[in-house]
C-alpha cells in the first residue's frame, strides 16, 4: 500500500493541474448572455421597426384629420374616430399587437392655430427577451399638427405666348388653373387666410393702361409705332420694338411717340441687375420701361386678392401670342408677393406666419428678353438671368414649384428644374391633358404648408 500513495498523489496533482476543458466551459458559461445580447438586439430591431412604421402613419393620419376641420368635412366631435380610421387604414405591421390611438384637439384662438395632437402605442411577442422574463417589448409615439396659423400667398406665373394655342394647351392650363383657385380657396377660413395674383406673360407683361401715369414706369424707350422698318438692318424680329432693337444693339430710325394713350399697357424688362432683383423702383435704372409690344398679353397682371370671381376672369382672359421670357414673368410673381410698389401686396400680421409661393407654368423655352435672343430658338443669355432671378427669389424663402409642358420634344429645360425648391417641386409634361394633375399635386402639397407639423 506504501509504494500505490505517491501514484495516487500524482494522478491528484495533475488533476488539478489540468486545463483542457476550460475553454468549452467558459464558452457555454459565456453562451447565455451573448444569446441574451443577440435576442436583445434583433427584438429590439423588430420593435423598432413597427415604431418608424407606426410613426410614419401617425404623421400621415395627422396630417390629413388636420384638414377636416379646417375643410368643415367633419366636426370636432368626430376627431378622435376619424384618427383611428386613418390610422387604421395606414399603419400595416403585422407583428404590433395591442394598438391603441387617442386624438386631442385643441381649438385656435387668439393669434394661435388649432392644435390636433394623435398618440400612438402598441407591443410585439419577443422571440428571445421572453427566455429572460420579457414577452413583449412596448412602444409609443405621437404626432402633432396646428393649421390656421400659415396663412398663404400664391403667384400664378402662366405662359401666355404663341405656342399654347398648339394642342390647345391654352384652354387646359385654364381649366387647371381654375381648379387649382378653387382648390386653394377652399383653405381659407377666414378672409385673408388665402391670397392668389395671376401674372400671364410672354416676352413682357401687361401691367395694364390704367397705370400710365404711374410713378415707377419709363417712357424713354416705348414708341407706339413699331417694326422691322425702323430697327437698322441685321435684326432678326420681324415687329422689334424700340427697347428690344436697342437692347440688342441696333439703331432706332422712328422718332418715339410720346403720347401715352396710345400705349397698350407693356412693360419689358427693367436695367440690369434690376431685372433679377426685388428692389422697388424709386430712380429711372429702376423703374420699368414702358414697351410697345406687339405681342402684349390680353390679360392683365392681378395683384394679389380674394376676389376669386376676378382671378378666374383674368385666367379667362388669357390667350396664345409672342415669344417666351420667363425670366420677366417670374420677377412680376415674385414682386405681386412684396408690400411694394408696384403691386404693393396686402399688408402681413407680424403675429403670423406666411407662406409665399410661386408657381411658373410655362410650354417652351426661353427665347428672347431686351437684350438677347430672336423669339424663336433658346437663348441661353436668357436662362442666365432667370438661374440669377431663380437664385434670388429662393433667397428669401419664397417656395417655387415650376410646370413645363413639352409637347414638340424640345427638351427639358435648362433652368426650369434648378428654379424649383427642390426636383420633387419640377413638374415635365408632355400632354396637355397632365396639366390638370400637375396643379392638383401642386395644391396638395401647398395645402400641406398651410398645416404646421
Amino acid at each position: 500500500m506504501s509504494r500505490q500513495l505517491p501514484n495516487c498523489l500524482g494522478l491528484l496533482r495533475r488533476f488539478a493541474g489540468a486545463t483542457d476543458g476550460n475553454i468549452a466551459i467558459i464558452f457555454a458559461t459565456a453562451l447565455v448572455p451573448l444569446i441574451s445580447f443577440v435576442g436583445a438586439a434583433i427584438d429590439y430591431s423588430r420593435a423598432n421597426m413597427a415604431r418608424s412604421s407606426m410613426q410614419a402613419a401617425l404623421d400621415s393620419a395627422t396630417l390629413m384629420v388636420s384638414k377636416d376641420p379646417s375643410a368643415g368635412t367633419i366636426t370636432t366631435a368626430q376627431i378622435s374616430a376619424k384618427a383611428q380610421a386613418y390610422f387604421n387604414a395606414l399603419y400595416t405591421n403585422k407583428e404590433a399587437t395591442g394598438i391603441t390611438v387617442t386624438a386631442n384637439y385643441t381649438v385656435g384662438s387668439g393669434t394661435t392655430g388649432s392644435t390636433v395632437q394623435i398618440n400612438a402605442s402598441g407591443r410585439i411577442a419577443t422571440d428571445f427577451m421572453k427566455v429572460v422574463g420579457f414577452p413583449n417589448m412596448g412602444f409609443n409615439t405621437s404626432s402633432t399638427a396646428t393649421w390656421g396659423t400659415q396663412l398663404l400667398r400664391v403667384a400664378l406665373v402662366l405662359d401666355n405666348t404663341g405656342s399654347m394655342a398648339d394642342y390647345n394647351k391654352i384652354g387646359a392650363l385654364k381649366t387647371a388653373a381654375k381648379s387649382l383657385v378653387s382648390q386653394l380657396s377652399a383653405l381659407a377660413k377666414n378672409d385673408g387666410d388665402v391670397y392668389i395674383s395671376v401674372i400671364p406673360f410672354e416676352v413682357d407683361v401687361n401691367v395694364g393702361t390704367a397705370n400710365s401715369g404711374a410713378s415707377w414706369l419709363r417712357w424713354d424707350m416705348n414708341d407706339s409705332t413699331f417694326g422691322s422698318m425702323y430697327c437698322s438692318s441685321g435684326y432678326a424680329l420681324s415687329q422689334p420694338t424700340l427697347a428690344q432693337c436697342k437692347g440688342h444693339g441696333y439703331t432706332w430710325s422712328h422718332t418715339p411717340s410720346t403720347n401715352k394713350s396710345q400705349w397698350n399697357g407693356c412693360v419689358t424688362d427693367r436695367d440690369q441687375n434690376y431685372d433679377v432683383s426685388s428692389t422697388a423702383p424709386s430712380s429711372q435704372s429702376t423703374y420699368f420701361p414702358a414697351d410697345q409690344d406687339a405681342g402684349c398679353p390680353a390679360a392683365t397682371v392681378l395683384p394679389l386678392t380674394t376676389d376669386w370671381t376676378n382671378v378666374n376672369n383674368t385666367i379667362n382672359q388669357m390667350s396664345p401670342l409672342g415669344g417666351t421670357n420667363q425670366t420677366i414673368g417670374l420677377q412680376w410673381g415674385w414682386l405681386s408677393l412684396l408690400q411694394q410698389s408696384p403691386l404693393n401686396a396686402p399688408a402681413e400680421d407680424s403675429t403670423k406666419t406666411y407662406q409665399h409661393i410661386i408657381i411658373l407654368f410655362t410650354d417652351g423655352l426661353n427665347t428672347l428678353n431686351r437684350w438677347n435672343g430672336n423669339g424663336s430658338s433658346t437663348s441661353t443669355q436668357v436662362d442666365s438671368r432667370m438661374s440669377t432671378l431663380c437664385s434670388n427669389i429662393k433667397a428669401t424663402n419664397v417656395t417655387i414649384f415650376t410646370v413645363q409642358i413639352d409637347t414638340d420634344g424640345a427638351g427639358e429645360s435648362s433652368v426650369l428644374p434648378a428654379c424649383a425648391t427642390d426636383r420633387s417641386h419640377f413638374f415635365m409634361l408632355t400632354q396637355p391633358s397632365q396639366i390638370a394633375s400637375a396643379f392638383q399635386q401642386i395644391g396638395v402639397e401647398i395645402s400641406k404648408l398651410r398645416v404646421a407639423r
